[in-house]
């Protein structure tokens, strides 16, 4: 960020003349080429319970603000509750191949004054980890937030001992910017939370690297990556 002095010797931030309030995220479709978002509806209850519940035990649910649903009923209504929610703003991922539901996310904190967003409650079921599907998710919500609205900021935050999700945040290119001590209190226990951002300016090596990765080019006869994501990304900025 360019430094700039006023005419007290106290320093600035970078001038923003033409600035002006970005519009809310809507509740569109986002399409991509293995998946794409949706509008979180009642109707992806039946194919997210049944996703959730492909594994016997509640491990992806350790770092969940709530315990898995039981039963279609609570499901259900959970579903519902997202659905009519503004912000956050809930979208259902669904596989191109299979049609069907198999995890969901939110922007949140929405801050159209300030073009500053938040990606959040992340919830990939077993079908949807380690896939291409859950790259080109946040690869759309990105691009919708940073080029289709033209935010300044996007944040990613997690439980402070999620350390798959501080490896995703990581790899898909987000910057660490601190902890937030004792921000909040989760099923009882006490819990740090780790921030990282990506902001306008580093956005379009990101978004290369990203397209790069998810190329039908960068798929071997298997139909896996040849190459890591972390090998498509431009190098890092100090941010202390």
């Amino acid at each position: 960020m360019t430094t700039v002095f006023n005419q007290y010797g106290q320093g600035l931030g970078s001038p923003l003349p033409n600035w002006q309030p970005r519009a809310n995220p809507q509740k569109i479709a986002l399409k991509g080429n293995y998946c794409q978002l949706e509008p979180i509806d009642i109707k992806h209850s039946q194919d997210l319970f049944n996703a959730w519940h492909s594994i016997d035990d509640d491990r992806d649910w350790t770092y969940f603000h709530i315990n898995r649903p039981i039963t279609i009923k609570q499901c259900d209504h959970y579903i519902a509750s997202l659905a009519a929610s503004k912000d956050p703003l809930f979208y259902a991922v669904i596989s191109h191949s299979s049609k069907k539901a198999i995890g969901f996310l939110a922007l949140q904190r929405i801050d159209p004054n300030n073009g500053a967003i938040e990606i959040g409650w992340i919830n990939w079921s077993p079908m949807m980890k380690r896939t291409i599907y859950s790259t080109e998710a946040i690869f759309l919500l990105l691009s919708y937030v940073l080029d289709t609205l033209q935010y300044r900021r996007c944040a990613w935050k997690c439980d402070s001992l999620h350390q798959s999700a501080i490896n995703a945040a990581e790899r898909l290119g987000f910057q660490y910017e601190g902890i937030f001590r004792q921000m909040q209190v989760s099923k009882g226990h006490s819990r740090d939370v780790r921030w990282y951002s990506i902001i306008d300016n580093e956005w379009s090596g990101i978004r290369q690297a990203m397209q790069l990765w998810l190329s039908p080019d960068n798929l071997n006869e298997s139909g896996k990556q040849k190459r890591k994501l972390t090998e498509f990304m431009p190098p890092k900025v100090n941010v202390s």
